[in-house]
């Protein structure tokens, strides 16, 4: 068949292209940006991309009419915009408006349980969207999860976080609300199964694991799987605000997805029945089996997609392409260059700097900017790296954002999200036997010209010693 595939640049996208191509499908991927999407060279006999966004009517006509079925995978879990609900609405009315010129028979979406009366504007917001596309002129099928529990999810990492920086943890009562966890390969088994079935028409299904905990719970059980003791109190003290600051600065996340996690995980999130479960033979692993699943993952460096490398975890409001050419112009620029022993060695250096690598020099003065960064409010070092050899167009890296990487080419080009009075890049590119290093500052007025000259004094020593080590 010829499906649709929205969404395919973040975290469910990402792991349901390749069930997809394995079950013979032509897929279609949907993305904003072609430069923020990878297809492994084994999919791309069986995988096409097309450039659109739903929020802009003009991109629409590159779907092609002949489809049998959609995948509509868009959130904004929070962006940068306080009315995202608005653009999800505009976003969704148009994806049926499309879909409803084409041949699709059938459009999955996988939404938030909607069960609770009083919904957070995260909840509201998705069950919205399901009622816009369930009056395209296409069957409808709406797959509602909770937490969804896997390596690189959000929920994960807030979780592995919060257990693995705090023994002991004072904590808001929302902690004691009562969620539903479903691991990640349930959600994918429930998507693909779900595809062009007729018993899953004009009809919505929560999914969620066997187990029904209380957050607190789920933070135990991770300490459990991770042989930690861990002492968790609830007080009734900490306003939603609070709250949001305290997943900000000690977790992954940013204020504005902290935020919306908050206002959510008030709500319970519970299934109604598990009635798909017998309608597609899926049977739901428990939330230990989850979290045993996803730290084999983390542990073997094998996170298929993580929710950081998504635009809203930094401070992208826009295509990744228009940054990728560094500009020369009312610029500072810092160059440097050494010839390369070994050009493989080089490579991997600088495919692996970052993260937990580190930045093979100066760490710690890497970290206080970071550190300061995040205390201004900007994204700091927290979100590490994916993979750690791994990196590619999109990718976060600490608090930069890859623009380009081409291991042929010996190129990779960086992009600062932190808080700066100005933009910054860091470009690594190997011509012939010697290895180009350069910095650049495009300063916004002269408090950008000021931070530039009163930084300049570290450059000296962090990004030679940097260049010293890549090369030996």
């Amino acid at each position: 068949m010829k499906i649709l595939l929205t969404g395919a640049t973040g975290y469910i996208g990402k792991r349901l292209l390749p069930i997809l191509v394995a079950q013979g499908h032509q897929v279609i991927c949907c993305v904003r940006d072609k430069n923020r999407f990878y297809c492994p060279e084994e999919f791309r006999k069986n995988v096409s991309v097309i450039e659109v966004d739903f929020l802009k009517t003009e991109t629409l006509t590159a779907i092609p009419t002949d489809i049998d079925a959609a995948y509509y995978l868009i959130h904004s879990m929070s962006g940068s915009d306080d009315n995202y609900d608005e653009l999800e609405r505009v976003s969704a009315e148009n994806f049926v408006h499309r879909i409803d010129q084409t041949t699709a028979k059938h459009v999955i979406y996988l939404s938030g349980i909607v069960n609770d009366k009083s919904l957070s504007k995260h909840l509201s917001s998705r069950k919205q969207v399901e009622d816009i596309l369930n009056n395209g002129n296409f069957a409808m099928t709406t797959l509602r999860a909770g937490i969804i529990v896997g390596s690189g999810s959000a929920s994960f990492e807030i979780i592995r976080d919060l257990v693995n920086k705090l023994p002991v943890m004072i904590t808001p009562k929302w902690l004691n609300t009562k969620c539903q966890p479903i691991a990640i390969n349930d959600v994918l088994e429930f998507l693909s199964k779900s595809l062009l079935n007729p018993v899953t028409y004009g009809k919505s299904f929560d999914i969620g694991g066997p187990d029904i905990l209380t957050y607190k719970e789920m933070l135990l059980g991770f300490a459990k799987a991770k042989k930690l003791k861990r002492w968790i109190y609830t007080v009734p003290i900490m306003t939603p605000k609070l709250s949001s600051y305290w997943l900000y600065f000690v977790t992954s996340t940013s204020y504005k997805l902290a935020s919306a996690l908050v206002s959510s995980m008030k709500v319970e999130v519970v299934c109604r029945d598990n009635k798909i479960n017998d309608l597609l033979g899926v049977k739901p692993m428990s939330y230990e089996q989850a979290l045993s699943r996803a730290l084999i993952k983390v542990n073997e460096d094998k996170v298929a997609s993580s929710w950081k490398d998504s635009l809203v975890s930094g401070r992208f409001s826009s295509n990744i392409s228009a940054f990728r050419k560094v500009p020369k112009k009312d610029c500072f620029i810092d160059r440097r260059k050494k010839s390369i022993e070994n050009r493989d060695f080089t490579i991997d250096r600088i495919w692996s700097i970052g993260g937990e690598t580190g930045w093979y020099y100066g760490d710690w003065l890497w970290s206080l900017r970071g550190f300061i960064d995040q205390l201004f409010g900007g994204v700091g070092s927290r979100r590490g790296r994916t993979n750690k050899h791994d990196i590619h167009s999109g990718d976060a890296l600490d608090f930069w954002r890859v623009l380009y990487a081409n291991k042929e080419e010996g190129k990779l080009v960086l992009y600062a999200e932190m808080k700066l009075p100005g933009e910054a890049w860091l470009e690594f590119k190997i011509i012939n036997n010697t290895l180009y290093q350069s910095a650049t500052f495009r300063p916004n007025g002269i408090w950008g010209k000021l931070y530039w000259y009163s930084v300049w004094p570290f450059h000296g020593f962090i990004f030679q010693g940097m260049l010293d080590k890549l090369i030996r």
